[in-house]
């Protein structure tokens, strides 16, 4: 298929079962096309948040798309945790990895450079690793009574984010998030959504090169305009805060979380 595709075609590679990598909301969220799985119907999605979530991860948990999650955070910014997410921690209906942000990234350095693991400090004597036994402290083979943790790598099979413009190669522009370039290299497929296509090859321009995500590393492109709405997108578009507040209040219930689907999700049928 061609790498500039459909916003459909594109997500057709996220398939149910799949492990799923997503930023935070100041690295770009693909929103549109979440909305875009849950109308697809998506089921059993793994969702790695680098390294926490706010709407999307609720969204995707309230309309059950989600088998687990591992996260440091699921809130809704100062409106607070996400009411599904709550709801689903309570309930225990969703599997819950609890991590934190250092490990999160770590662990997706580690597959982005093919290694087994990542050393890592700063968890040593937390409560965490009462309940990750999958991470491991070690003695530094360097040093002497130098304790160190081992975090095994993580290789999603998509990384989904939203960025302003692409070329018709596949190139992406994503700036100074830095953190797309690690979810891109460690994941087996990227798809992205973009704000608009542009002429021309982005690698061969100077100025923009170095913070270009070169299409070898991208499954598919999609053009979405406007797609991480409700969410800010750096200074080309702010937060939609009443909107937030409407799903806060909307989604603290199962009925309330049904019509917030029927009128934002869905093809508006409740309009």
């Amino acid at each position: 298929m061609e790498i500039l595709r459909p916003l459909d075609a594109a997500l057709s590679v996220i398939e149910d079962g799949m492990s799923l990598v997503v930023p935070p909301d100041y690295g770009g969220v693909a929103m549109e096309a979440t909305r875009a799985l849950v109308r697809r119907g998506v089921r059993r999605l793994h969702l790695l948040t680098l390294p926490a979530s706010s709407l999307q991860a609720d969204l995707l948990i309230g309309a059950g798309a989600l088998a687990s999650i591992e996260t440091s955070a699921v809130s809704i910014g100062e409106l607070g945790t996400g009411p599904r997410f709550a709801a689903a921690a309570t309930a225990g209906t969703l599997a819950i990895k609890d991590a934190t942000c250092p490990a999160l990234h770590a662990a997706l350095q580690a597959s982005e450079k093919g290694v087994p693991f990542m050393p890592l400090r700063g968890v040593i004597g937390s409560d965490l690793l009462k309940v990750r036994p999958d991470w491991k402290v070690v003695d530094n083979p360097f040093a002497e009574n130098d304790p160190i943790l081992l975090v095994p790598a993580i290789r999603p099979d998509v990384a989904l984010f939203h960025a302003p413009f692409a070329d018709r190669h596949g190139n992406v522009w994503v700036g100074r998030r830095r953190e797309l370039f690690v979810m891109a290299h460690a994941s087996a497929k990227t798809v992205v959504t973009v704000e608009e296509i542009r002429d021309g090859n982005l690698l061969e321009d100077d100025t923009l090169a170095g913070s270009t995500l070169a299409s070898f590393y991208v499954e598919a492109v999609a053009v979405a305009r406007n797609g991480t709405w409700p969410l800010k997108f750096g200074s080309l578009a702010a937060e939609d805060t009443a909107h937030l507040q409407e799903y806060v209040r909307l989604a603290q219930s199962e009925d309330g979380f049904r019509q917030y689907l029927d009128r934002y999700v869905y093809e508006r049928r409740a309009a």
